[in-house]
């Protein structure tokens, strides 16, 4: 790979890598890791892992410390739009130049060894954030936590917001399985922040045994935050309970907290556009704990409400219609542009009542029909992060309604 390539065409190249999209294990990228780093990163670490709720988390933390004098960054994943939205400092996306010389030093450190575009993704991130001199890094896990690359590096501080059932081909299919899985960015002696309510024995036994600090988080955050829904609310507790379990070398002020926790922002988690008098609402919920707290975030407003709904074909789809069926009125199904997208007459067969659906031939399609609707008060949009992505860039041109 030859320098002055673009981002683009250094993304590319990485999906040609290697066959699967999804490749767990630490051998590969440890190995690249300990060329780039022989003493570890050189700044404090959060590792944030969890079904539901890391992002939401992440950026509670990265609120909080914003109003401090510390210098922070971000990593997160998946993009909806663009990839530079993966890393972040001080809250500013970083440019093409900073993605693309990180990828130079990895294809010059490397030495043969195949990497996967998350782990070139993982790597890229600690490299920029070393460059940037940061304080501290915020790192959100991508699947599961034992063998995610992102497990590579020993965090000062781990986090599990909960525990659900997902991508089970790769994590196993109990709450018990996938508990351990997670459990597995815990580290001795290190304070670990769990959010899950009924914590799986796998993961209170393995804090255990290597004797890490667990503190569980039953109580939510009691005052004003900048995300909407009870859940938020859960996972700001368990931000500010992280922040306080590192008061010692980054002390911050009540009220940095209190700020920081009501000017938390984050794209597509329960994401509000109004477009003439309808409210549109975006929501990254792609498994059925995500979809039921959207459906308890949508019930503490009791409106006419459609949605528009694609899913990926190896998710619990029948399972999300069923906990979303109740608060929605009717049903908009889209295509999307994914490897694993489900056909939409499959899709469609899903639903018990096929009255209730109507299959759409894009986005943009799915949109226009339901802000025609007179009657409709609220379009939400869900799914997968590719529906999101889909409509995100489209939705602009319907703001003149």
């Amino acid at each position: 790979m030859q320098n002055k390539r673009t981002l683009d065409d250094w993304l590319n190249w990485q999906e040609t890598l290697m066959e699967e999209t999804i490749v767990l294990g630490l051998d590969r990228v440890q190995i690249v890791y300990d060329l780039l780093f022989p003493n570890g990163v050189p700044y404090a670490v959060i590792t944030v892992a969890g079904t539901n709720g890391k992002g939401s988390t992440v950026s509670f933390i990265d609120s909080i410390y914003h109003e401090s004098k510390y210098k922070v960054g971000r990593s997160t994943s998946p993009h909806l739009l663009k990839y530079n939205e993966r890393f972040a400092i001080d809250g500013k996306e970083v440019t093409d130049e900073l993605i693309i010389k990180a990828f130079e030093l990895i294809e010059t450190k490397r030495e043969g060894v195949t990497l996967t575009y998350f782990e070139f993704s993982t790597l890229a991130a600690l490299i920029i954030f070393a460059e940037a001199s940061v304080d501290l890094a915020i790192l959100e896990v991508g699947l599961g936590g034992r063998l995610d690359s992102v497990n590579v590096v020993d965090s000062d501080i781990s986090i599990i917001t909960n525990i659900a059932i997902d991508h089970t081909d790769y994590l196993g299919d109990t709450r018990e399985a996938i508990g351990r899985e997670k459990a597995g960015v815990m580290r001795t002696a290190k304070p670990c922040i769990c959010g899950d309510q009924d914590p799986p024995q796998s993961l209170l036994s393995y804090a255990k045994e290597i004797n890490t600090p667990l503190t569980l988080i039953s109580k939510s955050y009691k005052n004003e935050i900048g995300l909407e829904g009870a859940h938020q609310k859960l996972n700001a507790a368990v931000a500010v309970k992280a922040i306080e379990k590192l008061k010692n070398k980054f002390p911050v002020t009540n009220n940095m907290i209190s700020e920081g926790v009501k000017k938390a922002r984050i794209t597509a988690r329960f994401e509000k556009i109004k477009i003439g008098n309808k409210t549109m609402i975006l929501d990254v919920a792609h498994n059925p704990a995500a979809v039921k707290s959207l459906v308890e975030t949508l019930s503490e407003n009791p409106v006419e409400t459609v949605a528009i709904f694609s899913a990926l074909v190896d998710k619990n789809i029948v399972d999300m219609i069923e906990l979303a069926s109740g608060s929605i009125n009717h049903w908009f199904l889209v295509p999307i542009n994914a490897e694993r997208s489900i056909e939409l007459k499959v899709l469609k067969d899903k639903f018990v009542n096929s009255d209730s659906t109507t299959v759409c031939l894009n986005m943009s399609s799915a949109i226009e029909q339901s802000l025609k609707l007179e009657k409709v008060n609220r379009v939400v949009i869900f799914g997968s992060f590719y529906t999101i992505a889909d409509a995100s860039k489209i939705i602009k041109k319907f703001e003149r309604y």
